[in-house]
C-alpha cells in the first residue's frame, strides 16, 4: 500500500511473464498499436498524439519539457511539493528562465494568484503536479490549466500519481501534456514512460527554432515509431519493452472497461472510506484540508509519541506502508498509497494494520475504531 509501485492485477503480470516476441513481429505490432490508441482513450484525449517509452515518471517529465522548451523562454513551475521542485530543475537545466509559485507543504497556490503571474509576462509553458506523491495534495488542475489556455500559454500536467486514478479531462480542459508512469494507477510495473500531447502542444514542438538537446527525449525520434505502430509497420529508433507493453495493453483494456467515470468515482469513494479511518484514528492529514486531499493516496502524520518505527510494526501486520518525503517534513509523516485494483478489503486490512501498529506504539484510540469507521463510510458509498 505504498504510492507505487503498486498491486498489480494477475493478468497483467501473467502478460508481463508472455513469451518475448521480436519488437518487429506482426503480434507485437498490433499490441502496441493497440496499446497507443487506448492511452488516449484513459487521457480522455481523442486529437492528442501518444508517446510510450522505456523509463520512468522522470523521464516523462523530461520529454515535456526537453521538447516544448528552449533556452531562455520562460516558464511557471506551480509548486505543490517534491516532484514540482523537480520539474523547476528540469526546466532549468534545458535553460529556461523559472518561477515558480509556491505554498507551505500540504497547501494549493491560489488559482487566482496564479492567473495573476500567468498575466504579468510572456510564458511558455505552465506546470503542474496534478497529485504531488510527497504531499498527497491535489492540485485543481482544470481551474489552472484553463487559465493558461486563457493567456496563450501552455500547461504540463504531471500525472504520474494521479492519471487513471483522478478526475482528468485533458482535452475538454485543453492541457497540452498529460504525463504519467506505469506503476501507480496505470497499473502496470516500473519502466514506462507515458505522456498524451495536445495537437497545440505537437505544433509548439514542430515551431521550435534550436534542436532538442536531447536525442533520447527528442520527439523527432519517437513520433515516426508511434504513428507507425498506430498505423500497423514495423519502425525502430531505440527497443521498446516488449513485454511491459503487452502488460501495458492488458491494464489499459481492464481500465476501459470499467469505465473512466466509474474508475474515478471508485478511487473517490476508497479515498472517502480511508479518511473516515484516519479521522477516528486521531490522524492528521498532511493537506491542509480535504478539498485538497488526493484520492490515490494518504500522507498522515504520524500522533505524538509514534515515529517511523511504526511503518515497521504495519509491515509484521501484513501491510507495506511509505515513509515521508518531503525534505521539509520527512521524518513527520507517513504515506499510503490507495490506487489501480484497490477495493474494499484493501482499505479495511489497512486501516486495520495502521490501527495495531499505532496502538502498539502506544497510542490511544478505542480498538476497532477506525475499521468501523471507514467499513461505514464504505456502507453509505454503496
Amino acid at each position: 500500500m505504498i504510492p507505487g509501485p503498486v498491486e498489480f492485477d494477475p493478468e497483467v503480470m501473467r502478460a508481463l511473464g508472455m513469451k518475448t516476441a521480436s519488437h518487429v513481429a506482426p503480434e507485437f505490432i498490433a499490441i502496441f498499436g493497440r496499446a497507443l490508441k487506448k492511452l488516449r482513450e484513459v487521457c480522455l484525449a481523442p486529437s492528442a498524439q501518444p508517446f510510450v517509452v522505456a523509463g520512468s515518471g522522470t523521464l516523462a517529465m523530461e520529454l515535456a519539457v526537453a521538447n516544448l522548451v528552449e533556452p531562455g523562454e520562460r516558464a511557471l513551475v506551480v509548486n505543490t511539493g517534491y516532484f514540482s521542485d523537480r520539474m523547476a530543475l528540469l526546466l532549468e537545466r534545458y535553460g529556461a528562465e523559472v518561477v515558480q509559485e509556491k505554498c507551505a507543504p500540504g497547501e494549493v497556490p491560489d488559482v487566482a494568484a496564479v492567473e495573476r503571474v500567468l498575466a504579468s509576462g510572456r510564458f511558455k509553458v505552465m506546470t503542474v503536479t496534478h497529485v504531488d506523491t510527497s504531499t498527497g495534495v491535489l492540485a485543481p488542475v482544470e481551474a489552472l490549466v484553463k487559465a493558461a489556455g486563457r493567456h496563450g500559454v501552455l500547461s504540463v500536467v504531471d500525472g504520474v500519481c494521479a492519471t487513471a486514478g483522478e478526475t482528468f479531462h485533458q482535452e475538454a480542459w485543453g492541457a497540452d501534456v498529460y504525463l504519467t508512469a506505469s506503476q501507480k494507477a496505470i497499473g502496470v510495473p516500473p519502466g514506462l514512460a507515458l505522456l498524451t500531447v495536445s495537437q497545440k502542444g505537437m505544433s509548439a514542438w514542430r515551431s521550435r527554432k534550436t534542436p532538442v538537446r536531447s536525442l533520447y527525449a527528442d520527439f523527432a525520434e519517437w513520433l515516426p515509431i508511434m504513428e507507425a505502430y498506430e498505423a500497423g509497420r514495423a519502425a525502430y529508433f531505440a527497443t521498446p519493452p516488449v513485454n511491459l507493453v503487452y502488460a501495458l495493453d492488458v491494464s489499459l483494456g481492464q481500465i476501459l472497461r470499467e469505465g473512466m467515470e466509474a474508475r474515478f468515482a471508485r478511487h473517490q469513494r476508497m479515498a472517502r472510506a480511508f479518511r473516515a479511518g484516519w479521522k477516528a484514528l486521531g490522524l492528521k492529514l498532511l493537506p491542509v484540508n480535504e478539498s485538497v486531499a488526493a484520492n490515490t493516496l494518504s500522507a498522515l502524520y504520524y500522533p505524538e509519541g509514534v515515529d517511523a518505527a511504526m511503518i515497521g510494526r504495519a509491515r509484521e501486520q501484513g501491510v507495506v506502508l511509505a515513509g515521508g518525503l518531503h525534505p521539509q517534513l520527512k521524518t513527520r509523516y507517513f504515506r499510503v498509497g490507495h490506487m489501480n485494483v484497490v477495493g474494499p478489503g484493501d482499505v479495511l486490512a489497512t486501516v486495520g494494520a495502521v490501527e495495531r501498529a499505532l496502538a502498539a506504539a502506544g497510542h490511544k484510540a478505542h480498538p476497532g475504531v477506525g475499521v468501523a469507521a471507514a467499513q461505514a463510510e464504505l456502507l453509505t458509498a454503496r
